[in-house]
């Protein structure tokens, strides 16, 4: 079944504020699904920033490793295409990790 146009602005909302959607009362799996990734997607990004932040001191690894601070962009950008598409697709990595049911 397709997501209706509200369910899809909350799925854009969810990869942006993640818990706009889960505020608006939203019942929609739909909405639930992309807000979970939304949160899953914010806590990896910390995580993997503060892990960034120790490694730029060990040379070179260090500094290719950098290139990992786009990862999360990447994923965003994935997670957006999906709520448009209307799917519910897991993201690469992290997708498989719920925390919002």
């Amino acid at each position: 079944m397709q997501p209706d146009q509200n369910e899809k602005l909350m799925g854009y909302i969810a990869y942006i504020i993640f818990f706009v959607p889960l505020l608006a009362g939203s019942k929609s799996s739909f909405v639930k699904y992309h807000a979970n990734q939304g949160l899953v997607l914010l806590i990896a990004s910390i995580a993997l920033q503060f892990v960034l932040s120790f490694v730029v001191f060990v040379p070179i690894i260090g500094l290719l490793l950098q290139l990992l601070r786009i990862a999360p962009l990447i994923l965003w950008i994935i997670g957006i295409i999906n709520v448009s598409k209307g799917e519910m697709k897991p993201l690469p990595i992290i997708g498989g990790i719920t925390l919002i049911s």
